[in-house]
């Protein structure tokens, strides 16, 4: 599959700011910041309008490919047969064309969502819904005791440098995608922690990326939906900057994932 290109995106705007840098008004300046973009997304899957999200404007093919993934609508990346991304003026709609067969189960579990980008469950119809309880992942844990602390260390490392979208608004979560040996391979950006993730999962789907062998690392804290979507791409290991929540532990316990958060490069904690 490839994912037409974009016209060129920034995720970011200029905006003028008042900068006061004492108590006295004159110490206030005029001048401009840059400010990471929101916007509505709509993704319609089969001609049917299914969830509207809050997203960074680009890479919106990988985040829809990502999101029909980690979300269950699809199986694998090759039942998404088209991707076809429209702008309007101030919101974009994101096209699927799917399996015959994932579609009539989607609607079979319909889901009418309208997310924003720091939920995850927004709308949703019912708590069963909510997939607390996933499956093993098939993956055998990447790392003993010796070889984890360096390659989170390697990873808290380098993923600064991949943040070119947080450097210019200090407002974005990042989700990297890193080797064994904590190398980091690939990154993306967004206003919110699960659609930076589904950005990255796209675009390892489509290049056709062994997701058993790396982990994802997370700017953000560990929370439930990031695990989920780790466990239903069967991803070895969660590792975050910021702390879990008990909800995120226990899916990962369930899942047999690993979930590491509080990653610097001098040390992590193991929660499961």
């Amino acid at each position: 599959m490839k994912f037409e290109t974009e016209t060129e995106r920034t995720g970011s705007q200029e905006r003028s700011v008042l900068r006061r840098r004492g108590l006295a008004a004159q110490d206030a300046s005029r001048s401009t910041d840059h400010v990471a973009e929101e916007v509505p997304v709509a993704l319609v899957v089969n001609g049917i309008s299914h969830a509207v999200m809050m997203v960074t404007p680009r890479e919106l093919e990988a985040f829809a490919l990502g999101f029909a993934l980690t979300e269950g609508l699809v199986g694998k990346a090759a039942d998404v047969f088209d991707i076809e991304l429209r702008e309007y003026a101030r919101s974009f709609e994101v096209a699927l064309t799917i399996a015959q067969e994932d579609f009539m189960q989607l609607k079979q579990q319909r889901r009418s969502m309208a997310g924003r980008s720091g939920c995850g469950v927004c709308g949703i119809e019912s708590l069963e819904l909510l997939d607390l309880q996933p499956g093993r992942i098939t993956a055998a844990a990447l790392h003993d005791a010796d070889a984890l602390s360096p390659a989170i260390a390697r990873a808290a490392a380098e993923l600064g440098a991949h943040q070119q979208l947080m450097h210019a608004t200090g407002g974005v979560h990042a989700a990297a995608w890193c080797a064994v040996d904590g190398a980091v391979l690939r990154v993306c950006e967004d206003v919110g922690r699960h659609n930076a993730l589904d950005k990255l999962i796209g675009h390892l789907a489509r290049d056709g990326v062994d997701l058993q062998r790396g982990f994802v690392f997370m700017s953000s804290r560990a929370s439930y939906e990031l695990v989920r979507k780790a466990a239903r791409m069967h991803i070895p290991m969660l590792a975050t900057i910021s702390a879990p929540s008990t909800l995120a532990i226990d899916i990962a316990s369930a899942a047999g994932i690993k979930l590491v958060s509080f990653c610097r490069q001098d040390g992590c904690v193991e929660y499961t």
